[in-house]
């Protein structure tokens, strides 16, 4: 970028950048700020780099992937998303957003707009109806869950169907409580997530009180359920970030396991590895 650099400070400071003495600074400047190219540009307005030159520089805009958060049996001919709007702070105090998810978040409801879209098979199979699911989906980890309930309950209409515990967790209860009325609304009146049907909808907020409060800390509270469910051949689905959580909760069923088989430690790791052995433990998470 130098050389298309007509300011002198402007070439000088590319060209330090560029150098072996500049390398910390060029990556506290570009890397860890996370600038994009355009914003490189805005800070070093003399560059008048050609467009070829330019068009090589760019990369290329990575594809999506989301988790589709619908049944196709509800909603015909429609794919719904659950995406959460990527912001954060930079070192630098700079106020930042992912770029597909604000754009998402942008779009007129109203208007029609041309998206391209490719669809792939996911890491979640489908479960039969008969097959009984544990759920545990905090945040947007809940959105390929929204599909396989409302899947379930068309099914139900039809046929008998085995029963759902669903595993919820949001930050508070008024500001992200995503699809609290669906949740809500299976899990009573002897729906696909209601106790009486052998299931349940079970939710925590971890910082609505002074301690907090996770998924895993609701499925201690409902132990016995869970391991009555697994014992009849239940399918283990989790879905949500990729950080601590996915950890979290195999450690939370390793210990339901243990309490509630009454066998070691060691014994009930291995129960679960058996689990997902066998297709019945299944892991979709995103950073």
């Amino acid at each position: 970028m130098s050389f298309f650099a007509t300011a002198e400070h402007e070439m000088e400071r590319l060209k330090y950048f560029a150098s072996p003495e500049g390398r910390d600074d060029l990556y506290q400047y570009n890397q860890k700020e996370r600038r994009t190219v355009l914003e490189v540009l805005e800070d070093f307005p003399s560059v008048q780099m050609p467009l070829e030159w330019l068009i090589q520089l760019v990369p290329m805009l990575k594809t999506r992937a989301f988790s589709i958060s619908s049944s196709q049996s509800a909603h015909p001919n429609q794919v719904h998303l659950t995406v959460n709007v990527v912001s954060w702070t930079t070192p630098y105090k700079r106020k930042k957003k992912g770029l597909c998810s604000s754009w998402l978040a942008a779009l007129d409801p109203c208007e029609a707009v041309s998206i391209p879209v490719w669809f792939q098979k996911g890491s979640l199979p489908t479960p039969s109806p008969s097959l009984p699911l544990i759920l545990i989906g905090p945040g947007t980890g809940c959105a390929p869950f929204r599909g396989f309930i409302e899947e379930r309950a068309m099914q139900s209409k039809t046929n008998s169907t085995a029963p759902i515990m669903f595993f919820f967790g949001c930050r508070n209860e008024d500001a992200d409580f995503l699809y609290k009325d669906l949740w809500l609304t299976h899990s009573q009146n002897n729906g696909v997530l209601s106790e009486a049907n052998g299931g349940g909808f079970y939710v925590a907020f971890s910082r609505d009180q002074p301690e907090k409060v996770y998924v895993q800390h609701k499925m201690a509270e409902h132990s016995r359920r869970i391991w009555n469910l697994l014992a009849e051949g239940a399918a283990v689905y989790i879905a949500g970030s990729s950080t601590k959580m996915p950890e979290d909760v195999t450690s939370a069923f390793e210990k339901i396991v243990s309490k509630e088989n009454e066998v070691s430690k060691d014994d009930a790791v291995r129960w679960i590895r058996a689990l997902e052995k066998c297709g019945k433990y299944h892991i979709e998470a995103w950073s």
